[in-house]
């Protein structure tokens, strides 16, 4: 059979899967369709040149990717006790979506991991420099503290956590109504005065942070908003603290501490009394008619509401809505750090660094200094 008519046969093999899990499917076909496409990414995996680390890594990256699969399907997909009707065809489309997990990590994992194993021909090989010899060297030794990296964050204690966190989340209606208070809307007026909004890029060591960097391979993974330099009034989407529904809740400087290098970066960008009024009323507005919070978007890149938002596409949304956007892109495909990397003319100027730990009281400030470039990991 040629590479066509392969190509051909596997797309209805794929389309025929997936109407059939659409319209049929129960907790076993799921399971034995998220079995089944482990196998094949693993013999896929097997068949591709690269080190032994490596494939490894990717092997028990396959196999926690299919036990939150199969963990899915038990708990949100095909739950005990499910009544019928339109919701068990969303239900199942969670469950369709899942199988695109091991191809999402193929596409941003694998395609990075070899590329860093390039392997030179022999002519190439023979000519090269002692330069270059430096420099795979230092590529190998990168690749491998990812690989390291990746591990970690995807150790069974986050898998665990994730897993338990499922059920609090909704992907397509709104879950979270009324976690900003009036005293919080109170503060965020009083701060009318103050000419500039604040830009919050943290490190906060979360499971979700650091399950977010396997994909990014960034150190910073978190937006918040705030309206005022203290961040009294410091807001975003997040999971809520177990205390509030997953969504837009007011955030505390210590649920931001999660590790012992915590750290955040607080921007300011000028803005008019009318442009933050703006943002504010939005806030309001959002508030009052409910919302969640996007985990399905940081996969898929998709929406089902407007109010259903990740925090970098909440914290994009209102620079655009008050005309203080700075760069053009997409609000599902901003990530946290292109806030600060794609300020390409200078809009933002930094405040200050202030470093955390797991110890109560030994918090760092580290004021403006126009000198310091500080350029983000």
């Amino acid at each position: 059979m040629d590479s066509r008519k392969y190509s051909v046969s596997a797309n209805i093999i794929i389309i025929a899967t997936i109407v059939g899990l659409l319209f049929f499917g129960d907790i076993i076909l799921f399971a034995l369709a998220y079995g089944a496409l482990f196998i094949f990414m693993t013999a896929r995996m097997l068949a591709t040149p690269a080190k032994k680390s490596i494939k490894t890594y990717l092997f028990i990256t396959l196999l926690m990717i299919m036990l939150v699969q199969i963990a899915a399907d038990i708990l949100v997909v095909c739950p005990a006790n499910a009544s019928m009707g339109f919701s068990v065809y969303g239900r199942r489309g969670i469950g369709v979506i899942l199988l695109l997990l091991p191809f999402v990590m193929n596409r941003y994992i694998s395609i990075g991991q070899y590329s860093s194993f390039y392997l030179p021909s022999m002519q190439e090989a023979a000519t090269i420099s002692f330069t270059e010899l430096k420099t795979y060297r230092d590529d190998i030794r990168l690749a491998i503290a990812k690989v390291d990296h990746a591990r970690k964050s995807l150790s069974p204690e986050n898998m665990k956590y994730l897993i338990s966190e499922l059920p609090r989340h909704d992907f397509f209606r709104y879950i979270n109504n009324g976690s900003l208070t009036p005293e919080y809307f109170t503060k965020a007026y009083a701060s009318l005065s103050d000419p500039y909004i604040y830009i919050v890029i943290s490190n906060t060591g979360s499971v979700a942070n650091e399950m977010v960097s396997v994909v990014t391979q960034k150190q910073f993974n978190h937006a918040s908003l705030a309206f005022d330099s203290e961040l009294d009034t410091i807001i975003s989407y997040n999971g809520g603290e177990r205390v509030y529904p997953p969504g837009l809740n007011r955030e505390m400087i210590d649920s931001l501490n999660k590790k012992q290098d915590s750290s955040i970066l607080v921007y300011r960008l000028s803005c008019t009394e009318g442009q933050k009024r703006l943002i504010i009323k939005k806030v309001e507005e959002i508030n009052r008619e409910g919302n969640a919070y996007n985990m399905l978007g940081l996969v898929l890149k998709y929406s089902h509401k407007p109010n259903i938002m990740f925090c970098s596409q909440f914290v994009y949304r209102m620079l655009r809505i008050s005309g203080l956007a700075y760069f053009n892109k997409d609000n599902g495909k901003v990530r946290p750090t292109d806030l600060i990397e794609l300020d390409y003319y200078k809009k933002l100027q930094f405040v200050y660094e202030l470093r955390l730990s797991n110890g109560v009281g030994n918090s760092a400030k580290f004021p403006i200094n126009p000198k310091v470039s500080r350029p983000l990991p």
